[in-house]
Order: C-alpha cells, then sequence, then structure tokens
C-alpha cells in the first residue's frame, strides 16, 4: 500500500485555479540577440501566463473587480472586440466564474486563436468589412454596440477605455519589474490598446523617474499620427485612439512593418529559443533600429526592459509560414 503524505507546504502551494497562475512571469536577458556590451536588453517573458499571453492580466482584473462591486454576476454575458488573446484570455476567466462570453473577431485573427476560443466556448461574431481606416477595428466596435443592445445582461470590456486595462499592469507587470530590478533606462513596448504600456511605465516610473518610453507601433497604425494602411499582423496599431492612451508620457515611437515584425519573431526564436508571437518580432526589430541611436557612457551599463506579449504557436500559420511571409510587402 502507497501512503501519500500531505505538508502544509505542499496545500498552500497548490494554486485554486487557473486564474491564480496568472502574472509572475519570467525576466530574461537576451544577451545572444543583442550581445553589444553596453547595453542590457531584458524582456519579460508575458507568453508564459497560462492563457498564453500578457491579456490574462487584463482579463483576470476586469472581471475580477466587476464581480466585487456587483456589475457582474453570475448572468452577465461579456462581449469584447478582439483580436484574438484578451478573447482567449476572457474564455479562459469565463470557464471558471461561469460566465458567457462572445467575441467580436475579423478575418485577421490567427487560426489557432480562433479555434481556441471555440474549444473554450467562446461565442464568435465575426466582422467581414474594412473600416475606413482600413483596419477592422472601428467596424468591430460597431458590432458590439448592436450585441449590447440586444443582449440580455451584457457587459462590454472595453479594453480600449477602460481603466483597470491599465491598472491591471500597473499591479501586475510593471510592479513585478520594480521589484525585480535595480534601475532600468528604457522601456520599450508594443502598442495597441495601450493597457499594458500605460501601465507598466507608471509603475516603473515611481521606482525609475528617468525612465524613458518608447512605444513600438505597426506601419499603418494611427496612434501616433501615421497615416491608415493595411496591416496583416494581429495585436499590434490600432486604427483608432485608445481612450486610455496618454501620448504625452511616451517619450519616442518607431513604426515596425509586417515582414520587419516576421524577421524580428524569426531571429528572436533563432537566436534565443524564445517561440513568440509577432508583436514580440516587431520589438525585436525597434530595438535594432534604436540601438545605432544609443550612445554608451563610461562605465555605465544602459538597461533596456521590454514585453514579449504572447506566444508563437499561435502564429504558425502567418509569421511562422514560409507562403504567408513571402506575400508580405
Amino acid at each position: 500500500m502507497v501512503s501519500i503524505m500531505h505538508t502544509e507546504r505542499d496545500v498552500t502551494s497548490v494554486k485554486g485555479s487557473v486564474a491564480d497562475c496568472v502574472g509572475g512571469t519570467p525576466l530574461v536577458h537576451l544577451s545572444r540577440l543583442f550581445p553589444q556590451k553596453h547595453v542590457q536588453v531584458i524582456a519579460k517573458l508575458e507568453y508564459m501566463n497560462p492563457g498564453g499571453s500578457m491579456k490574462d492580466r487584463p482579463a483576470r482584473y476586469i472581471i475580477e473587480h466587476g464581480l466585487r462591486t456587483g456589475a457582474i454576476d453570475s448572468r452577465t454575458h461579456l462581449i469584447e472586440s478582439t483580436s484574438g488573446n484578451l478573447g482567449v484570455a476572457l474564455a479562459m476567466m469565463a470557464r471558471i466564474y461561469g460566465l458567457t462570453v462572445t467575441c467580436v473577431v475579423d478575418p485577421k485573427i490567427a487560426p489557432t486563436n480562433l479555434n481556441i476560443l471555440r474549444q473554450m466556448g467562446a461565442r464568435i461574431e465575426m466582422v467581414e468589412e474594412r473600416d475606413e481606416q482600413g483596419g477592422y477595428l472601428i467596424t468591430r466596435i460597431r458590432k458590439v454596440n448592436e450585441l449590447l443592445q440586444q443582449v440580455p445582461h451584457s457587459f462590454w470590456i472595453n479594453q480600449y477605455a477602460n481603466e483597470n486595462n491599465w491598472k491591471a499592469h500597473y499591479e501586475g507587470t510593471g510592479a513585478e519589474i520594480a521589484e525585480s530590478l535595480d534601475h532600468a533606462d528604457l522601456l520599450i513596448a508594443g502598442v495597441s490598446t495601450s493597457g499594458s504600456i500605460m501601465g507598466t511605465s507608471r509603475r516603473m516610473r515611481e521606482k525609475f523617474p528617468a525612465l524613458r518610453v518608447i512605444a513600438v507601433d505597426a506601419v499603418g497604425s494611427i496612434l501616433f499620427g501615421g497615416a491608415p494602411g493595411k496591416r496583416e499582423l494581429p495585436g499590434i496599431g490600432a486604427s483608432r485612439i485608445p481612450e486610455i492612451l496618454n501620448r504625452a508620457e511616451i517619450d519616442d515611437f518607431i513604426y515596425v512593418s509586417d515582414k520587419e515584425s516576421v524577421q524580428g519573431c524569426r531571429d528572436l526564436l533563432l537566436s534565443e529559443g524564445i517561440f513568440a508571437g509577432g508583436s514580440s518580432g516587431s520589438i525585436v526589430a525597434a530595438i535594432r533600429k534604436l540601438l545605432p541611436k544609443l550612445e554608451a557612457e563610461e562605465g555605465r551599463l544602459l538597461r533596456i526592459v521590454t514585453l514579449l506579449p504572447d506566444r508563437g504557436d499561435r502564429y504558425l500559420d502567418m509569421v511562422y509560414d514560409d507562403e504567408w511571409a513571402a506575400k508580405l510587402p
């Protein structure tokens, strides 16, 4: 007979649900991809959240805040416009809390993400028409407003305007970085809803007041005044300005094309063994553009911190598909 011993440590180390596994992602020095002696690039591996992306943080934060305040209850039907990752995170949390969720998506969603959403029980509303900016975001928002009128007990997550989006990263991502590092000079991060860059930078600046914040945007996005255009990669850039974005808090921005993002993803994988999604490749490409402009200060290490938002297996039909990549301009 096998006797199984249970200690107090065993019990306290067991999580109550997958929601309790959100956060606590590691920081990794990208020393192989960026071997420069005067610069250290440190990446927070947000793709190691249980749902596969940094969007687990706001999904959990927004839902649990709603449950505490009474804005969300057992009858609530969550609705959100999403390019994939937040939808997956919401669907995961909905399983835990017994909620219904509808995701409004567009044809740019990664096929794997779409399949994951369906397997997790999310309802899908696909919009096919591009908006006047060349993207789908405005069209998706129109569909969300239609559903809010039609669906009883509906609750719009509204990640572009919801203050709890950036607060999730202020209390989570940014706090974890600040607690782990003794100094940081630059934060470079992708932008879409802007929740991660706003929340993370606000918390980091409390400890590192001289921190410079650099946004990585997609060619064709209008977030920083660029001309609208067609974009193929989901999860970075936008065709409308998020209400929670304060551009005065961004020191600079760098545009990256889809093709540059694809190359960045592949280089990250081959150099560091990090299998990340499209926006992580955008960050790699942006850092490469930035490095020649950074001057070394004698006797001082310049530290760049960045966020790698999601994992690469969901982009096998896109970023890591040679035929798909070959069609990019």
